[in-house]
């Protein structure tokens, strides 16, 4: 039997990733109503290489809903150093989820909390039956690596990817998964706008039951 591969999409880091990959130059692709649609279109182009190079047999993509979750209410500067997204990405976070769902993939996403807890979530729960593939550019994601799970992270250039299995992380970084959490509870994270995350953040994505809904 061939092994399944369940590949999990980090959506709106894929998302970011291809609207500023797009429009550096300030030329946005729209379509003729002028809808702009460069980030879907990028976006299509780094999940299909990614279909390609790691042929999975079964793909979920997962999404934030939104800004307040659950580490906002217990700490109301959470990410409150990211700027708001460009105006002309907000149009294209529903246009790509309906793009998504034409290529026959689900979208995951459930009110409260962030994708990397579905992601977090997923992995756990489907690692016994499937090696799993996370396609995202989110090096907290690293956390969740071990011997049926591998973290993908993009780098710059298209199609260029670094692929982490615990031996990787042990010999790029040195530290094994669960030291990639104590790190990040030692030093902070700027990205987060934590200085130090302490208890906060500990497991920052380990939430593995949570109810997550289409």
């Amino acid at each position: 039997m061939n092994e399944q591969k369940l590949l999990l999409v980090d959506g709106m880091a894929i998302l970011f990733r291809a609207y500023f990959a797009t429009a550096y130059n300030g030329s946005i692709r729209r379509m003729s109503d002028g809808t702009p649609v460069n980030a879907v279109y990028g976006f299509v182009r780094y999940f299909m290489d990614a279909v390609k190079k790691f042929e999975p047999t079964h793909i979920i993509c997962c999404w934030d809903m939104g800004s307040t979750t659950f580490r906002t209410g217990q700490y109301e500067n959470y990410k409150a150093n990211r700027p708001s997204a460009p105006e002309d990405m907000i149009p294209q976070f529903e246009l790509v989820k309906e793009v998504v769902t034409s290529f026959g993939v689900p979208n995951i996403g459930t009110v409260g909390y962030e994708a990397d807890d579905c992601i977090g979530t997923l992995a756990n729960q489907h690692k016994g039956q499937s090696h799993v593939y996370i396609l995202t550019g989110d090096h907290d994601m690293l956390q969740l690596v071990d011997e049926q799970v591998s973290v993908i992270i993009m780098k710059k250039g298209h199609g260029n990817y670094m692929v982490y299995n615990p031996e990787m992380l042990l010999e790029e970084r040195q530290l094994t998964p669960a030291q990639v959490v104590d790190v990040k509870g030692l030093m902070g994270d700027t990205t987060g706008n934590l200085k130090t995350l302490g208890k906060f953040i500990g497991n920052r994505i380990g939430i593995y039951n949570i109810p997550y809904a289409v």
